[in-house]
């Protein structure tokens, strides 16, 4: 058994890009091994950092075993006449490559045939590496490539060296002009010389720790020590958990250290969502804040370096941020000229989409969505406060015109609820409504991720989705939709939002009529000549959103696949019911009885399903008369019994409650299947006893289809 190294060193791959390219590479090299018969028998590891993926391996056979394989050749009366064998025999021995004495004969059923064992000879890890190690850098996908040497070769960035090793063996591989040797390279700055790698695995990784480069988790360890510690000059202090700005760093530095720098107290005057958007997205800086959570006039800096002994990087880093600062401020003083209200026709001249219109005529849909949306949430009991509502989504889109938005574009949605928390509105509005739009704008765009909050208010809640629906509306009516991996205008994100704010604030909204409310708000406005028809529209988004409460269901609430499959059959359209039916079904889905109805569930589907395609006659309505075993007399009155329980349940979604009522069915279905032959010959009774299992389908599968639950193995 070998170690295996492969290092591809380029110059400095973008920090977003690191993770999923050493992934892929992992999984890369690990397919390529076990496919090749070289699986490792130990652990296969990933080493990147900003100049260099590399993927470790330990155990790697260092060659292919032999492999002995049966193949028939031609058939024994073709394969020999009078005992003599033909040319068909000798060219099957050739090609098999064993003497014509040793050809056996076998008896297959289609007739006898010439037989010979093949023993397949395995090839050397060396020689299989190093023709295929090229083509996998190769497939790498990167969201964008550079040609930097011929036009048919392309990377992510330069390729600079190459380190392909079998123990202390080097394999001759060639990627990117490279030839592959047994140097690395250290730290641009802090060793620069090349480094000699001795042999693969922990050789490696130590002949770079000694050139200052480290591992990804070796580096992030790093850097929260370097914060710790950098944090310490201030009493009381802390630096800004932020797992997003953490990543980035670590994947920007290769020997990482940390700098405090300080900035003036007076730019505190700015919103904490200003000042820390500029030091984190524009700058990658980590804010400090005090044993509250208040925001210090502080920030830590992550360097690729072991340290700024004289302060020259911090004294830039200071002189930056000021000026980025100053920048901000002047921006929020520009804009309050000119308030939110007044920019709402500014609107006009900030293009939406093309084919859909100006954000002024969105803001126009999203109102009227929004009113559609209130009134029955209003009605049906939800506080909410429509003018709330009405007022912030009037205002909602106008911060797209503000110059800090314009620098900032992080901070659009956000900027419109801090300016609206300071601006007259109305003339006598009071301070509290002021507050709750402004909070309804700044929660608009919420939620982020599948992760992130929703909004926090009711209003907000309405005001995110109305946008969402509006979006997704417009994109489907123009055939936009998401398809595969691609997404540009985030319409999936868009949706899970749509799913986790309605399920979280428990919004009695049908997924079906808020996307056609959407659709409806298009009309008269955009260019409709351009759109798909209603059919398709409808079908289009039925499918994208039973994707996505899926998702939800199972990804984000972690309900089982089969739980899953059985409450969307019985209705994809109600998030919050089917959230509640996907609980009370994962309750009981370990109870004997349950897996019982689940079986009897199955069986009638099979022969409801076999007797329409034969043609059976299935009866409208089970008929009385017609029922002339106990066993099918008794299913049938408990079936009524039951139905109308459940049905009183199910209107109350007190589900648990209806899915134990469904459960007492069970003897009475149990006995049936025991006692009574459905497939009878006489046409009436066969129809009528479908009719029954019809009817006991129909009736209980209001809260899922139990035919989907798995009864046997693991999930």
């Amino acid at each position: 058994m070998t170690d295996f190294l492969l290092e591809i060193g380029t110059e400095e791959i973008p920090a977003r890009m690191i993770a999923a390219a050493q992934a892929e590479l992992l999984r890369r090299i690990s397919d390529l091994l076990a496919r090749e018969r070289l699986a490792a028998s130990g652990p296969i590891t990933g080493f990147g950092t900003p100049r260099r993926l590399a993927v470790l391996a330990t155990g790697v056979p260092s060659s292919q075993s032999d492999v002995t394989e049966q193949i028939n050749g031609p058939a024994a009366s073709v394969a020999f006449k009078d005992g003599q064998p033909t040319p068909a025999a000798h060219a099957f021995a050739k090609k098999a490559g064993v003497d014509i004495s040793q050809l056996e004969r076998v008896t297959t059923p289609k007739g006898e045939y010439l037989s010979a064992k093949v023993t397949k000879r395995g090839r050397s890890a060396a020689e299989i590496l190093s023709d295929s190690l090229a083509k996998e850098l190769a497939s790498i996908y990167w969201p964008k490539n550079m040609y930097w040497r011929k036009t048919n070769e392309r990377f992510v960035r330069p390729v600079r060296w190459l380190v392909a090793m079998l123990d202390g063996e080097v394999i001759p591989v060639e990627f990117g002009g490279i030839r592959a040797g047994s140097e690395s390279r250290g730290h641009r700055i802090l060793s620069p010389r090349t480094v000699e790698v001795p042999r693969a695995g922990e050789a490696y990784v130590q002949a770079l720790q000694g050139a200052r480069v480290l591992g990804r988790t070796e580096r992030e360890h790093q850097v929260r020590k370097a914060l710790d510690a950098a944090t310490r000059a201030i009493p009381g202090a802390r630096w800004r958990e932020d797992a997003a700005l953490l990543d980035t760093v670590v994947n920007l530095t290769e020997w990482p250290s940390a700098i405090l720098g300080t900035f003036d107290r007076e730019f505190l005057e700015l919103p904490e969502e200003v000042l820390v958007t500029v030091m984190r997205d524009h700058q990658k800086y980590f804010a400090v804040e005090d044993t509250k959570g208040k925001l210090l006039p502080h920030f830590l800096a992550v360097l690729n370096t072991d340290g700024d002994p004289e302060g020259l990087i911090r004294h830039g880093n200071e002189r930056v941020l000021r000026a980025r600062f100053n920048d901000a401020r002047f921006f929020w003083q520009t804009d309050q000229k000119h308030p939110l209200r007044e920019r709402v026709s500014w609107l006009k001249n900030v293009t939406f989409q093309k084919d859909l219109g100006s954000y002024y005529e969105k803001t126009l849909r999203v109102q009227r969505l929004c009113s559609w949306i209130t009134e029955p949430l209003r009605q049906s009991g939800v506080a909410i406060r429509p003018g709330v509502v009405h007022k912030a989504a009037c205002l909602a889109k106008t911060d797209l015109t503000t110059e800090l938005v314009k620098e900032f574009t992080e901070l659009q949605g956000i900027v419109g609820g801090l300016y609206a928390g300071v601006q007259e509105l109305d003339k006598g509005m009071p301070n509290a409504t002021r507050q709750l739009i402004a909070q309804t704008i700044y929660d608009q765009y919420k939620p982020a991720s599948a992760e992130a909050a929703v909004p926090r208010t009711v209003e907000g809640g309405v005001l995110s989705i109305a946008d969402k629906a509006d979006t997704i509306a417009g994109m489907f009516a123009l055939g936009l939709q998401p398809t595969g991996s691609k997404d540009p205008f985030a319409l999936r994100r868009q949706a899970n939002g749509i799913v986790k704010t309605i399920a979280e604030h428990k919004l009695s909204l049908g997924l079906a009529q808020l996307l056609s409310l959407a659709r409806e708000t298009y009309k008269g406005g955009a260019d409709e000549s351009k759109f798909k028809t209603e059919v398709e529209y409808s079908e289009a988004i039925r499918a994208f959103f039973r994707e996505r409460l899926e998702f939800y269901l199972r990804e984000q609430l972690g309900f089982a696949y089969d739980v899953v499959n059985a409450v969307l059959a019985a209705g994809a359209d109600d998030v919050v019911d089917a959230v509640a039916r996907a609980g009370a079904v994962s309750g009981v889905r370990g109870s004997s009885d349950f897996a019982s109805i689940a079986i009897a569930f199955k069986r009638i589907k099979n022969i409801l399903r076999q007797a329409h395609e034969t043609g059976k006659q299935i009866a409208a309505v089970p008929q009385r008369d017609l029922l002339q075993e106990d066993a099918e007399k008794q299913l049938w009155t408990e079936v009524q019994e039951i139905a109308q329980s459940v049905a009183g349940l199910g209107q109350a979604r007190e589900y648990s409650r209806a899915l134990a009522e469904i459960s007492r069915i069970r003897p009475a279905v149990d006995a049936f299947f025991d006692k009574v032959m459905v497939m009878v010959e006489n046409e009436q009774l066969r129809a009528n006893r479908l009719a029954l299992l019809q009817t006991l389908l129909q009736e209980f599968s209001t809260i899922a289809d139990f035919s989907e639950i798995v009864t046997e193995g693991k999930q």
